[in-house]
């Protein structure tokens, strides 16, 4: 259960990022207007991110007869690729910060052109809309797709994991945007760096101790 509960915080971390960014940019509307988008928040992002690593169980349950002997070696690779591909987006980011006219942080589309990040500081004006939330959960959640491959490998039903994969994500998407909202965009990278460092020892674990 602890294992899935750190995979849930780790695989959640990119959509907590993305949030206090979607808290950040409407740091200059109401509290009415910050409580509706915290909670579209937390119903768009945790419903994909349960999605998700469900179709990704399955997709891998299917598979599983075929590669059951290298399941542990592809699972862990998966993990600590995606954990690295996490603190690389974060470090590459680093130079490319930019400050907005505000003073809040924001990072600039050079560095992450197709970035969630990019998303949030380039493409919202004031108001954010559905189709943005959307956007922005699909792209937050297709690395939760490969991660589900792994749920195969933990004794643990599927679906009661990726629902505490749904809901630990819609608990940090909610916060994300309160946190946003009143701090700025500061706490973003060390989130993604958190989750990054999650998953890397979570896939070390599947790889080298089942």
């Amino acid at each position: 259960m602890i294992e899935v509960v750190l995979l849930a915080i780790a695989l959640a971390m990119d959509a907590f990022a993305v949030a206090i960014g979607l808290g950040a940019k409407s740091q200059s509307q109401k509290y009415s207007y910050v409580l509706r988008l915290a909670i579209y928040a937390a119903l768009y992002f945790g419903i994909a991110q349960g999605l998700m690593p469900l179709i990704g169980y399955l997709l891998g349950a299917a598979l599983l007869g075929w590669l059951a002997a290298a399941a542990p070696l592809i699972g862990g690779i998966i993990l600590i690729v995606l954990g690295g591909k996490m603190l690389y987006e974060v470090f590459s980011g680093d130079d490319g910060e930019e400050r907005s006219d505000d003073g809040v942080g924001a990072r600039g589309c050079a560095s992450r052109e197709s970035s969630d990040s990019a998303i949030v500081s380039n493409n919202l004006d004031g108001y954010i809309n559905h189709k943005t939330l959307f956007t922005l959960a699909i792209a937050t959640s297709i690395d939760a797709m490969a991660a589900g491959f792994t749920l195969n490998l933990l004794a643990l039903n599927a679906w009661l994991a990726c629902l505490i994969i749904a809901v630990v994500t819609a608990v940090f998407g909610l916060f994300g945007v309160y946190l946003g909202w009143y701090s700025g965009t500061w706490l973003e990278d060390k989130a993604e760096a958190l989750g990054g460092v999650v998953l890397i020892t979570i896939g070390m674990k599947v790889m080298f101790f089942g």
